[in-house]
């Protein structure tokens, strides 16, 4: 059976939905193919939301430990359900599931369950069905890095998506990778008791991360009991009667560190795998991204790719931008978006944030900047709520005054953050962010503060 559409999509992330449901608005037949039993692909599913759900519950059990009794709460034995918690993120996660139907349903996308493959440019196979379509958009997002010294088993190494079902909190978790999702879920079951000691392999965790900001969290995450080295570097395993026994070299040094469970978060890899990419002459580089143009067009015109399959970083907004803009390029519009105004958020507690250039950014590029800070210190918000960790440095052009970065750590972070995207996306002065009043008391107070200290 052959079905004629002028836009299919392969892949029902955020990417991937957010592109056929704009194509569908904009009078385009469309077709969502992923290869999941539901929608919304790693984020909703296995991602962002399930974690997120996780991040939430264990953060309000380890606010009333360790903060009830000075806010004068008397809330007897204290304890949890990791059973019941599970089953919470998956009611949190199987509504977004049924949202996303309704939402093609509504807005008239077809949605085929199965594995796409390329017969040819303009043919897709799926099943049985064929798929005749005249555009079409890879959006089928990234799977775990393994290490090939330490394959996943689901038992003792396991992956992000295995850490989202877990039985059990291990008495002892150790994460290899200092990254945004091994600190997230580190601090998941560190909250509800696991010790937790983290194997990152560059000399500070989130090395991508501005100076000032990545050595403040490290230490804000050491304070709350999380084991962190650097300079460390994973080399092998094994596993006997239970436990594993992770081989180690920590600052040159060899060393044994034995734990429950592993989990190894070093990263994501871009999901191409029986795409049939080799039928229609497409060719991945040396990160396995899909290369694409200014147009998200790959060296086949009419086949688009966006998200984690090309360059840039692997954030579900970045994705569903990106499949607007290639829905809107196919529908013969010329939509726009600015690269250098992308926040990117950990959802740890506090949280950190950031958008735009670093510090060492600037220097690279050598681009005359100057820093404004603030500390939570001196919020009233952060105090009363017990969030005073943390502060807000801005980064500014040293001769007109343009916002270049942003970088928060706070409780609130990930929401602060839209203002200052917002300021480098409009290329707002740091003027003009310090005259725009905010509301007191609130935590975005810092982010004014920060930039009133620049008027001197």
């Amino acid at each position: 059976m052959t079905t004629e559409y002028d836009v299919a999509v392969i892949g029902a992330g955020p990417g991937g939905y957010t592109a056929a449901l704009r194509a569908s608005a904009l009078g385009l037949k469309t077709v969502c193919i992923d290869k999941g039993a539901q929608p919304g692909g790693t984020c909703l599913n296995v991602g962002c939301i399930p974690s997120k759900s996780l991040l939430h519950a264990s953060l309000h059990y380890d606010t009333i430990k360790e903060h009830a009794k000075e806010l004068g709460l008397s809330v007897g034995d204290l304890d949890y359900d990791l059973a019941a918690m599970m089953r919470n993120k998956e009611q949190v996660v199987s509504q977004f599931q049924q949202g996303i139907h309704t939402l093609f349903a509504n807005g008239k996308v077809d949605y085929i369950e199965g594995t796409a493959a390329f017969i040819n440019p303009t043919q897709i196979q799926v099943g049985a069905t064929i798929i005749q379509a005249k555009h079409t958009i890879i959006a089928t997002g990234s799977s775990p890095v393994e290490l090939p010294f330490m394959p996943f088993d689901g038992k003792h190494i396991l992956s992000s998506t295995d850490m989202l079902a877990l039985k059990e909190v291990p008495r002892h978790l150790v994460v290899v990778g200092g990254g945004v999702i091994g600190l997230e879920l580190g601090s998941v079951y560190r909250r509800l008791g696991a010790k937790v000691t983290v194997v990152e392999f560059m000399d500070s965790i989130c090395p991508e991360f501005d100076s000032t900001i990545k050595q403040t969290f490290a230490k804000i995450l050491s304070k709350q009991g999380m084991d962190i080295h650097t300079k460390a570097k994973a080399t092998g395993c094994t596993i006997q009667n239970d436990q594993v026994t992770l081989s180690c070299e920590i600052e040159g040094k060899l060393t044994e560190i034995i734990c429950d469970q592993v989990l190894v978060a070093v990263g994501r890899r871009p999901y191409t795998n029986q795409l049939g990419i080799e039928n229609i002459d497409l060719t991945t580089n040396a990160k396995g991204q899909i290369p694409v143009n200014e147009a998200f067009q790959t060296a086949q015109s009419n086949i688009y790719a966006i998200g984690d399959v090309i360059d840039g970083p692997m954030l579900a907004h970045k994705a569903e931008r990106e499949g607007v803009c290639v829905a809107e390029i196919i529908a013969g519009r010329s939509p726009h978006i600015n690269y250098a105004a992308i926040p990117s958020v950990v959802y740890t507690h506090p949280e950190v944030a950031w958008v735009g250039l670093t510090e060492e950014a600037c220097k690279q590029h050598n681009i005359p900047y100057k820093v404004a800070r603030s500390k939570n210190i001196a919020n009233a918000r952060a105090v009363m709520t017990q969030d005073a960790d943390g502060l807000v440095k801005l980064i500014y052009h040293k001769e007109n005054g343009q916002l270049l970065g942003a970088h928060i750590i706070g409780a609130l972070a990930g929401d602060q953050i839209t203002a200052c995207t917002l300021a480098i996306a409009k290329k707002l002065t740091i003027q003009e962010l310090a005259t725009t009043i905010h509301p007191h008391p609130a935590t975005c107070e810092v982010i004014q503060h920060a930039a009133m200290s620049a008027l001197t």
